[in-house]
């Protein structure tokens, strides 16, 4: 699928950095701010509605917990309704994962899915939901794991794929979280790309993580998004964007914040990896 956003680098804007955008509009390509953290109108909402009066908008969510077996919490998808009505936002995006239960009391996590055929049609109704309430398509975003259920009857990339013939959903490519699986749980990355279906990444995600070694010598990525994006991540960025093409590029960066001239530099590192691929495309 076609993302509305431009293909370019933009960075995730988080509040520290809010008041100096505002008043400097520095040149960013696009960016991406947290549904939830608008749900409630006021200040935050005018503040939003003028950042999008000058940059492309991405709405990233981090509360509907698609993969949970009860459906979308109603008042949390009448919120991001009542936003997308009142900002416009050029692509909606959310986590393959779970958070809640039929109770709807919510782990403050991001959890991961057993992907079964049972688990495909549960999550593919959830999707069907929200995209029907919202009026447009969703991208889904692989997420980063720490174990893997057993019985799993396909892969992840395999279960995104299913979702996009079944709902229409595109994808959030998140490089980060592929190479966190590689380290932490053996992850074939050229396998997870093989299984994409190109047409349907309409958004890519680069971010730190840190590492925690043991005492007997192994070790454990964290998606801690508090770190630059790892030379290991940007090679695989690499090998994506040789595979899939040019797509619009976010830097997310949560913890530990950096001023924004950091996040800028790196958002200007994959715009040169989206320039390059660029030209070498047209070359051929």
């Amino acid at each position: 699928m076609s993302s509305p956003l431009p293909v370019c680098a933009g960075i995730g804007l988080r509040q520290p950095h809010y008041r100096q955008v505002l008043d400097t509009l520095p040149a960013l390509g696009w960016i991406e701010l947290h549904s939830e953290n608008f749900f409630d109108g006021g200040q935050p909402l005018a503040m939003l509605q003028t950042l999008a009066a000058s940059y492309p908008l991405s709405l990233h969510g981090v509360g509907l917990g698609l993969g949970s077996a009860a459906r979308p919490d109603p008042q949390h998808l009448a919120s991001l309704q009542r936003l997308l009505a009142q900002v416009p936002a050029a692509a909606v995006s959310e986590h393959l994962s779970f958070n809640h239960d039929a109770g709807y009391r919510y782990a403050n996590d991001l959890l991961p899915i057993p992907y079964t055929r049972a688990m495909l049609v549960q999550v593919a109704a959830n999707v069907a939901e929200v995209q029907d309430a919202i009026g447009r398509p969703l991208l889904l975003e692989n997420l980063s794991s720490y174990l893997q259920f057993p019985g799993n009857e396909m892969s992840e990339a395999e279960f995104l794929a299913e979702l996009v013939l079944r709902t229409g959903c595109g994808i959030l490519l998140d490089v980060n979280n592929l190479y966190v699986n590689h380290i932490n749980l053996g992850l074939d990355v050229d396998a997870f790309l093989d299984a994409l279906p190109a047409a349907a990444i309409g958004e890519i995600h680069l971010a730190g993580h840190s590492e925690r070694r043991f005492d007997d010598g192994s070790r454990l990525l964290v998606d801690t998004h508090s770190r630059p994006v790892a030379p290991a991540v940007w090679q695989l960025y690499r090998a994506a964007i040789a595979r899939f093409g040019p797509r619009p590029t976010l830097i997310e960066w949560d913890s530990d914040m950096p001023p924004l001239d950091t996040l800028q530099a790196e958002a200007a590192t994959a715009q040169h990896i989206l320039d390059t691929a660029g030209q070498e495309a047209r070359h051929d």
